[in-house]
């Protein structure tokens, strides 16, 4: 079994269901007494908040490449970044590191596509909805034709991530909203929603609507633990 490096703390809530997730995963595979090999260096959400209200993109790179190597020099055998916006990073993170990075965006749109799925709503903070680095990866990489809310609806979702679910923080209200943003964008085409924060699956579940969710934490555990096991 291959070790696997995550970096979380973006936050700490999601990151508890990443180290379940993937632990769960290798037992159930495995049985036994088995859980996951794994280091876990967890930043500090706060600096990472300040600076992303900043635009300080160039801070914050240099923050989750010094992770990525921290977690590299403890053993891991690749790198899993524990959060969809800082994937704005991803490819500094990869260039500074030997070991494999396993991109979230990739896990999501793989699975996606095993669905047969084309059209698809995301969901995440207004950086990962508005910015390219994730929506245009989907689009080039691999095909997707990409819708996201409008941008009252974007702010709503954005707010909820940073005022509620950061801080953990569950309002049936805001449940009701996203839910009602993932009905406008099925009326726009969406054949499918993608939880493209790894803090929305503590709000929105599959249970809550009929169009098929792609929860990001739950695939990238997966795609971490597929790698830990590979022969």
């Amino acid at each position: 079994m291959k070790t696997i490096g995550l970096i979380g703390g973006m936050t700490w809530h999601s990151t508890v269901d990443y180290y379940r997730l993937i632990n769960e995963d290798v037992h159930r595979r495995l049985g036994g007494l088995y859980s996951a090999r794994l280091v876990l260096y967890s930043v500090e959400f706060e600096e990472v908040e300040i600076l992303q209200k900043a635009g300080d993109w160039e801070r914050m790179t240099a923050l989750m490449v010094d992770a990525a190597r921290r977690v590299e020099a403890a053993g891991a055998e690749c790198v899993v970044l524990c959060t969809n916006t800082m994937h704005r990073t991803a490819e500094a993170i990869a260039a500074a590191v030997k070991i494999p990075f396993l991109h979230i965006a990739d896990a999501t749109a793989a699975e996606i596509r095993r669905a047969g799925l084309k059209t698809i709503g995301l969901l995440g903070t207004r950086y990962t909805m508005e910015m390219d680095f994730y929506k245009g990866r989907l689009e080039d990489q691999f095909g997707l034709h990409v819708l996201t809310p409008d941008e009252a609806e974007r702010r709503i979702v954005h707010d909820v991530i940073y005022r509620e679910l950061g801080h953990g923080v569950i309002k049936s209200e805001s449940r009701q909203a996203y839910l009602k943003i993932i009905d406008n964008l099925a009326r726009r085409g969406a054949e499918g929603i993608i939880l493209g924060c790894t803090e929305i699956p503590l709000l929105v579940k599959q249970p809550d609507t009929s169009l098929p969710l792609f929860d990001t934490t739950a695939l990238h555990a997966k795609a971490a633990v597929d790698f830990a096991l590979a022969e």
